[in-house]
């Protein structure tokens, strides 16, 4: 079976919630020499994707949303020393920056967040994951407690990306835009969109996360 083949596979058993078969997709591709970051931004994010539009259209819900979150996570144990490993390289000569993530308020959705996590840290960086459902008093209090240079906020859906703009917001009123970098993404985050609710920039997957984040260290390191 070819790669192609095994993609079309891998993404089809995630949709359909067939954690041995996701499983043995992903085994499959490491040992044929597949880099875990293509099987990772590949297949299995166009299949979370899929299932995260399902879920708005009311064929799955929280229950199949879920599962597939615990597939995926069973699936990164087996592919994060090979993601660990293909980010090193994108770390050289970087300034180690300070990175709150989270999911924002009435999302559950980590599995972009987490693998930009694993991504981040492998390129140097030091994480806070807040977890997901994460409401702008959270958000307030980890600046304060952590002090990061960027937060970094992730949604699935298109009705909890919203938030996004309510969390930039509150970070005006008290005082604290100026001191983060704030960073959106997740299926439901355009450029545009970033544009429009003031964020400071966008990343489609974890690989142009980890690509933002250096480019901000690389000024941090001029200034």
């Amino acid at each position: 079976m070819s790669v192609e083949e095994l993609f079309d596979k891998l993404y089809n058993c995630l949709v359909d919630l067939d954690k041995d078969c996701v499983l043995d997709n992903v085994i499959k591709l490491l040992d044929m020499g597949v880099k875990a970051l293509d099987i990772v931004l590949g297949p299995m994010s166009k299949a979370m994707e899929e299932i995260g539009r399902l879920y708005e259209e009311g064929e799955y819900f929280i229950a199949e949303l879920m599962e597939a979150a615990d597939i995926f996570k069973e699936a990164m144990k087996i592919l994060e020393p090979r993601l660990r490993l293909e980010a090193k390289s994108m770390a050289q000569g970087r300034k180690r920056l300070r990175i709150v993530l989270a999911t924002v308020k009435g999302d559950i959705h980590d599995i972009g967040k987490t693998l930009v996590g694993v991504m981040l840290q492998a390129a140097g960086h030091e994480v806070i994951d807040l977890g997901v459902d994460v409401d702008a008093e959270k958000i307030i209090d980890a600046i304060i407690k952590y002090k990061p240079q960027i937060i970094g906020l992730s949604a699935l859906l298109s009705t909890t990306a919203r938030y996004m703009r309510v969390i930039i917001e509150e970070l005006e009123k008290n005082g604290l835009r100026e001191k983060v970098k704030v960073l959106v993404g997740g299926a439901a985050t355009t450029r545009e969109f970033a544009e429009k609710i003031g964020a400071d920039g966008w990343a489609p997957n974890a690989i142009e996360a980890v690509k933002l984040v250096n480019k901000i260290a690389e000024e941090y390191i001029d200034a």
